[in-house]
């Protein structure tokens, strides 16, 4: 690695040397003066960008960036500049030690600018999915992935720094009561008071700076898991990149990842209509059967998309909860939606042949979710072309002709 990776937690002796009443600068405490450091920060790391890729249509188009009033923001937005960078990623020599790029998305990665972190979270589906399908594949071995792991690890010990050691919990209410808001005026003494249930989302993490491949599953989790804190800011091409790597991941395209999406009110005479068919005709009906409702996918963009992969839960709990917002996000543009959708249904493939309770249980979950918002949708246009066409129209008023004698 050619580049310092900076630790995710200070030591005592660091924070103690430091003087709290000594910051007696007065440019600190002015928000004119932060707010055009912050814009000065944000063009530095645009302009280092642009050396990196010295593509003149790409140069041009990254100087108006950053010379508008919200640099940062305006790269997080330009789908251009997404393109530029997720090639070069996709490179077949990216990611190693000595990667520019590599080097710029960690450096950019340690600012305080909240939006210049943004721009970095945004390529980690990206980075999540080249290389964990390189990993997986024959060649893996034959170029260092090393600013890749990087870049990951940078995201790993800002979430390691965030949780302060704690691990990550819900509180499951008591079923038992009414409601979740239902609280008995009286208690009977007698009864013991019934234990709140803790659920353990995930444990406390551990200091890594190496990824080992006993933790790699881990540390790309957290990684999408500082992803899904965020991902109501990131923009549809990133979501579009994880729903695809998740469906090239579950590497499932078996028959019954349709087996929620048969209609199931065709029958013929009273029964149901039943038909042996061999292995060809079987999958050309269940793509027959995922495109009467309304899931297409995305085939626009040929480029690299990652090959099947071990799921382990770690890796998979926080791919499931993006999906989950990609499906059921009311704000996400259908082609996201739809991507999500062919992706929970190939990670649902997955799960029945590996036998994965809790994730079977999960994508049925999404599945069915789905399911039901799409009906609500097609009811719901269908009632109002219903309305729409019993409207009556305005009758127009005759036109009178004026001759002139």
């Amino acid at each position: 690695m050619e580049f310092q990776m900076k630790q995710a937690s200070g030591s005592p002796s660091s924070s103690s040397s430091v003087d709290p009443n000594a910051n007696s600068n007065p440019n600190d405490q002015d928000p004119m003066h932060s707010w055009w450091e912050s814009i000065s920060k944000a063009r530095s790391r645009i302009h280092v960008l642009s050396n990196i890729l010295p593509s003149p249509s790409l140069s041009l188009s990254l100087s108006s960036l950053a010379d508008s009033d919200r640099p940062a923001r305006s790269l997080l937005q330009s789908p251009d500049a997404y393109d530029a960078l997720s090639s070069s990623l996709s490179c077949p020599r990216s990611g190693s030690g000595s990667d520019p790029l590599c080097q710029w998305l960690y450096e950019t990665f340690q600012s305080s600018d909240p939006d210049l972190r943004l721009v970095v979270l945004s390529f980690v589906p990206l980075l999540s999915g080249i290389y964990l399908s390189r990993i997986a594949t024959a060649d893996s071995h034959a170029t260092s992935l090393a600013g890749f792991e990087a870049v990951l690890l940078a995201f790993y010990a800002s979430e390691l720094k965030a949780r302060a050691g704690k691990p990550v919990s819900i509180s499951i209410p008591d079923l038992s009561q009414p409601s979740l808001y239902h609280t008995p005026r009286s208690k009977p003494t007698s009864v013991a008071p019934a234990r709140q249930s803790v659920g353990l989302v995930s444990p406390p993490l551990e200091p890594q700076i190496e990824v080992k491949s006993t933790k790699r599953a881990c540390i790309v989790g957290v990684a999408l898991d500082c992803y899904y804190k965020q991902i109501s800011q990131m923009p549809s091409w990133s979501k579009l990149d994880l729903c695809q790597f998740a469906a090239a991941w579950a590497g499932q395209n078996c028959p019954c990842k349709a087996e929620f999406d048969v209609n199931e009110n065709a029958e013929i005479d009273g029964f149901s209509e039943v038909r042996v068919l061999d292995e060809g005709d079987e999958i050309e009906r269940c793509v027959e059967e995922v495109g009467k409702l309304g899931i297409v996918e995305n085939c626009s963009n040929s480029g690299f998309k990652g090959v099947r992969i071990p799921l382990p839960w770690e890796l998979l709990q926080p791919t499931l909860r993006i999906i989950g917002h990609c499906l059921l996000a009311s704000l996400n543009s259908q082609d996201v939606k739809d991507a999500a959708s062919v992706a929970v249904r190939c990670l649902y493939a997955r799960a029945s042949h590996d036998l994965v309770p809790q994730a079977i249980l999960a994508t049925r979950s999404l599945i069915q979710l789905d399911k039901r918002a799409r009906e609500a949708a097609k009811a719901a246009a269908a009632a109002n072309a219903a309305s729409n066409s019993n409207t009556p129209s305005k009758a127009k008023k005759p036109e009178v002709l004026l001759v002139s004698k």
